[in-house]
């Protein structure tokens, strides 16, 4: 089941240049280490060393961020849009 990933900026020399990628996965999950199977490093970039999703990085399936679904266990369907949104710090 191909799910659409939507790759930041500057995550995209991990994807080759790649802005989107199509990956699999029943779960946001899943779907991690799909992408790390295709793109070796990424994961480490998305999770920290216990699993769990960075404080600096948002993921959105459809547009609604996953920690307010039910986080990486999050369910995915075919057709579904992920989203992968660093934070932005800055300002005054």
């Amino acid at each position: 089941m191909p799910i659409l990933v939507r790759i930041p900026t500057p995550l995209r020399a991990i994807t080759k240049g790649a802005a989107e990628v199509q990956a699999k996965g029943d779960t946001v999950d899943t779907l991690v280490e799909d992408l790390e199977r295709q793109c070796p490093g990424l994961k480490e970039r998305l999770m920290d060393e216990s699993g769990e999703l960075r404080r600096f990085i948002n993921i959105y399936v459809n547009e609604e961020d996953i920690r307010f679904l039910q986080g990486k266990k999050t369910a995915l369907k075919e057709g579904d849009q992920v989203s992968i949104v660093p934070a932005i710090a800055g300002g005054r």
